[in-house]
């Protein structure tokens, strides 16, 4: 699992999501820890590392 920290598009908290190291994407809708409201992910992986990421309020 990848531990990735990014900042939430609604109460600008830092806050972080995991990630399985062993895929090449991440697509889907995660709470946040802190204030609870849906974010949208999309996360693309390469050798195990983030090489692109969006979080953004879910629609």
């Amino acid at each position: 699992m990848i531990e990735y920290f990014f900042t939430c598009p609604y109460c600008w908290q830092p806050v972080s999501i995991l990630v399985e190291g062993g895929s090449d994407r991440f697509e889907g809708i995660e709470d946040c820890e802190v204030c609870c409201n849906p974010i949208e992910f999309r996360i693309l992986l390469e050798g195990g590392e983030v090489v692109s990421f969006s979080a953004v309020k879910a629609q």
